[in-house]
């Protein structure tokens, strides 16, 4: 048992799951997660439970399914009953610190409607020690910056406008954004991660550090922003035309034609999937240029632990919230029900001797974000919550596959407008409780169903791309029976398990799981 050690959770935004040089991205560059993953272990098929940051983020600090918290969108409440990581970590005495974010609107039934929380996407978590909050607007950074004598706009995000005209017109971007590297919200949250923990003084800490990047806008400080050629960067994965994409369903025909570029790019014209392969390249090579800086701060923080004798009490988690679509399928951003925008990276390296026969393995197994709160608890000799859906990790960490564990992943998306169109009327005539679907994806086929929509049933082994939908070919009526009733299955066995373990009795009150 590891208790009163130190834990070390670090939550990038929109970092996709194949964007690892240690799983074979073909130009990647991250020398300080490659060195992590070598000292740890790395979980190749790992999944994150909901899209965008505030379903993805629930379910990674409650470890609870989006069906079950029913954080479905950015801006949609958190039921206060929740129990999350950051109230098991105080019962363990721990008081968790927070820099960068958790995307959580408070219970309206609990807080009055004129709190400023409801002014956007909401803040943070309650029970949280917030050392450094990159609230929604950014205003803690931006106010960091004045404070530096950084000339900041009068709207403050166009920091990350070009800092030269582009010769390629608006939209994706080779050219530096105009703040610097040294000022650079991803310079903000390391030395806010690093102040917190030379301020422990020695004694056992908790931090959540969070890094903004690589979420748009897609705009890299110098010199991160010619890191890549983007001659060198992957093609995308896409239909010949986007109307051959939008034929496969109404969905993806629907976010098609309004999916907008100018919510990636500051000064983007047009729809994302006008954009030709050229762009979609630059932005690629932008995109790959943040997770490069990102991974040199990584560098600074395990580097300080090393120095600091740390590095060898301290438990480190690095995950992302969600994926990115890239251009792949014509999409930008994270939505639908491609694996770009639910795959999502995994590693965990576990300091104590036990773990020494596996530094550096690749886990095959699927894993999924509810699993993150469960493995720091087990770590810390805790028990895990009943209300907690995932199952710890450390069995892998030590070399041993759970017999019982899981053969495929779940994830789920609400396609209901979202915060800042939140006024607006779901597409199809449908109503804002009949725009959700749920997937299930194992290592052979992919099963989407949807409330109100036709499903969509995939075999991965032909078609690893998804581009042809056969759940309507009779010779998959089968599988896609046995994939729906695994699905219901799944659902029945993980509906919301809080007070289930109870029951009143002659005996009063007993526990019966």
């Amino acid at each position: 048992m590891a208790e009163k050690q130190n834990v070390l959770l670090i939550v990038v935004d929109q970092w996709r799951g194949d964007t690892m040089g240690v799983l074979g991205h073909p130009c990647i560059r991250t020398p300080n997660l490659d060195m992590l993953c070598r000292d740890g272990v790395t979980f190749r098929n790992n999944y994150t439970q909901g899209v965008p940051c505030g379903p993805a983020r629930a379910s990674l600090l409650t470890g609870q399914y989006v069906m079950n918290h029913r954080v479905v969108q950015n801006g949609v409440p958190m039921d206060a009953r929740h129990y999350s990581l950051a109230d098991a970590l105080r019962e363990a005495g721990y008081d968790p610190a927070l820099v960068g974010y958790t995307t959580t609107a408070p219970d309206p039934r609990t807080t009055s409607p004129n709190d400023p929380r409801f002014n956007d996407l909401g803040h943070n978590m309650p029970g949280w020690n917030v050392v450094a909050s990159l609230e929604p607007r950014r205003r803690p950074y931006f106010d960091w910056l004045r404070q530096h004598g950084v000339d900041v706009p009068a709207n403050p995000e166009d920091i990350w406008q070009p800092a030269e005209p582009s010769t390629t017109g608006p939209g994706a971007t080779r050219a530096p954004s105009r703040i610097d590297a040294g000022h650079s919200d991803t310079t903000w949250t390391t030395e806010h991660g690093l102040a917190y923990m030379k301020g422990a003084r020695g004694k056992p800490w908790f931090l959540h550090l969070g890094y903004y990047r690589p979420h748009p806008p897609f705009i890299a400080p110098h010199p991160y922003n010619t890191r890549y050629d983007p001659a060198e960067v992957p093609p995308p994965v896409r239909a010949a035309r986007p109307e051959d994409e939008a034929a496969q369903h109404p969905l993806l025909e629907h976010q098609l034609g309004k999916i907008r570029q100018e919510k990636f790019f500051r000064d983007g014209a047009g729809l994302g999937c006008d954009m030709d392969e050229a762009a979609v390249r630059r932005m690629r090579a932008a995109y790959y240029g943040l997770i490069d800086e990102v991974d040199e701060h990584l560098g600074r923080v395990i580097a300080w632990l090393k120095e600091t004798g740390q590095y060898d009490n301290t438990l480190i988690v690095f995950t992302s919230d969600h994926g990115e679509q890239l251009g792949d399928h014509y999409l930008l951003g994270k939505q639908g029900y491609f694996d770009e925008s639910f795959h999502i990276p995994l590693v965990i390296r576990d300091p104590r001797a036990s773990a020494n026969g596996t530094r550096g393995d690749i886990v095959e197994s699927f894993t999924e974000s509810v699993d993150v709160m469960p493995t720091i608890l087990d770590w810390l000799g805790r028990d895990r919550p009943r209300s907690c859906e995932g199952a710890s990790l450390l069995p892998f960490l030590a070399g041993k596959t759970p017999g019982d564990w899981r053969t495929e992943a779940h994830y789920e998306y609400d396609f209901r407008p979202n915060y800042d169109v939140a006024d607006s009327a779901p597409p199809f005539g449908l109503t804002v409780d009949q725009c959700g679907m749920s997937i299930i994806r194992d290592a052979h086929y992919k099963y989407v169903h949807f409330d109100a929509l036709p499903p969509l049933f995939f075999d991965l082994r032909d078609d690893p791309n998804q581009f042809r939908n056969l759940a309507d070919d009779p010779a998959y009526t089968g599988r896609v029976l046995e994939y729906a009733q695994k699905m219901l299955s799944w659902r029945l066995h993980h509906a919301d398990r809080t007070l289930t373990g109870y029951s009143s009795s002659p005996r009063g009150l007993v526990k019966t799981a």
